[in-house]
């Protein structure tokens, strides 16, 4: 059976895309490129690997097939061929997966000065919760919690530890009383977050002389929207649940108030991870080079003095 090699990457960026318009955009193609590329494709193989409607694109089980087995190869591929290039002036597309309550990386100072330090990098941001293989899904790097990454994954740290909060506005407590233990919450109005619709909301967890445990609680608000959770603590709707970072501003402008610090205590923070260091492609040596950078020139800011790299 003799196929036009040119097609599969054409495939994958249906598949990863899932939508023809957006993997013809990627390619910089028409979308009519697209469609005669996928027939050619399944006509050479003799089975479809796409289904079409008017409104979606969906592989058959022959194209998951067939997707599954090309990806982690052609990504090598790929960046093999970019390293041919060299490390002088590294270029391409880095595609991102970024958790929505990584502040040290959405905050902006961090993305900006990459962008600026490598104009011939075009950063494509995905800020996503979902859990998913970031090969598999056509992303070059993640940006999550240290301890939800995979193990097989390189990961390079991008901020310090990290500690949750419980915080409420000033007003709810002085209508509702303080909870002195995490398990007087199940007595109070709380808001809660989870990633997406369909999961559950997201855990209160909490810690005792070392023994960790959770309270059910059962939000009377909850979003996946970290600004409306913020925005309805701040307007006295109940008590909330976040990263400390999520909250600082407001904490030091006396806004919200922290409680049941004790039973907090701090874990490990936020990495950018990727598949391996073997064949780095140099847009994402360029990356992970000025993470670190970053993070020690902030560390550096923060001590007054230059720490150990």
């Amino acid at each position: 059976m003799m196929l036009d090699l040119n097609l599969l990457p054409l495939f994958l960026a249906v598949a990863e895309e899932a939508n023809f318009v957006a993997a013809a955009a990627r390619l910089g193609v028409t979308r009519s490129a697209i469609s005669q590329g996928i027939r050619r494709l399944e006509d050479g193989c003799g089975i479809a690997l796409v289904t079409r409607t008017t409104r979606s694109v969906r592989l058959t089980e022959a194209g998951e097939r067939l997707r599954d087995t090309l990806s982690r190869p052609m990504a090598e591929v790929l960046s093999a061929l970019e390293d041919v290039g060299g490390n002088a002036n590294p270029h391409g597309v880095l595609r991102i997966a970024v958790t929505s309550i990584a502040e040290d990386f959405l905050s902006g100072p961090l993305v900006a000065s990459f962008a600026e330090a490598y104009p011939n990098i075009i950063v494509d941001v995905t800020v996503t919760d979902d859990t998913f293989d970031i090969v598999a899904g056509g992303f070059d790097a993640g940006v999550r919690l240290g301890d939800v990454i995979e193990q097989d994954m390189v990961a390079v740290p991008l901020s310090g530890e990290q500690k949750e909060v419980v915080v409420a506005s000033p007003a709810y407590f002085e209508a509702h009383g303080f909870p002195t233990h995490p398990r007087d919450l199940i007595h109070h109005r709380c808001i809660g977050w989870r990633p997406s619709p369909d999961t559950a909301p997201y855990r209160w967890e909490f810690a005792q002389e070392g023994e960790a445990f959770d309270v059910s609680v059962e939000p009377q608000i909850t979003t996946n929207d970290l600004r409306l959770m913020i925005r309805a603590a701040l307007a006295g709707g109940g008590i909330t649940f976040a990263l400390e970072e999520t909250f600082r501003p407001y904490l030091e402008r006396g806004e919200l108030v922290s409680i049941l610090e004790d039973y907090l205590p701090p874990f490990p923070g936020f990495f950018l991870y990727f598949p391996s260091r073997h064949n780095m492609a140099p847009k994402l040596r360029a990356l992970v080079d000025h993470v670190q950078r970053f993070r020690r020139e902030r560390l550096r800011t923060k001590t007054g003095a230059t720490p150990l790299a």
